[in-house]
């Protein structure tokens, strides 16, 4: 089955442009839709998409967010290093207080992710650095 991914209309990324898509392969998202988008019933706050690393697959599984153990009922596959998911912000936040967090693709983030951290840190761990600089100031 492909994936047809449908850009957000009113949700921007992190640097204020239009939200990429996260991940398709597996279908990341609080709505499996590749996007790290942000709705009413998202009270998690999948915001940040992250390129997820055994290190913080390993912590995540310590703090009890077990992210590596296939949940058909889901629809979440299970992750692997390499994976890129749309990750919970505040969960984000605590792998990076342990110093284990994992690289961040800023256009695919969302900007509520700023709600819990600061842009300046996610700039830190940023994969995908924009063709002008000065959008990262």
């Amino acid at each position: 089955m492909m994936l047809v991914m449908t850009y957000p209309t009113d949700e921007r990324n992190v640097l204020g442009g239009r939200l990429e898509p996260c991940g398709g392969d597996p279908v990341t998202g609080f709505y499996r839709d590749g996007f790290c988008s942000c709705g009413e019933q998202d009270i998690g706050l999948h915001a940040v998409c992250a390129v997820v690393t055994e290190e913080f697959l390993a912590h995540q599984q310590a703090v009890g967010n077990d992210l590596t153990t296939p949940m058909p009922a889901y629809s979440f596959p299970g992750l692997h290093p390499g994976d890129r998911w749309c990750v919970v912000a505040a969960r984000w936040a605590q792998a990076h207080g342990d110093g284990v967090a994992p690289p961040v693709v800023l256009a695919s983030t969302n900007q509520r992710a700023l709600e819990v951290v600061p842009l300046t840190v996610l700039q830190q761990y940023a994969v995908d650095v924009p063709p002008d600089l000065s959008a990262l100031d």
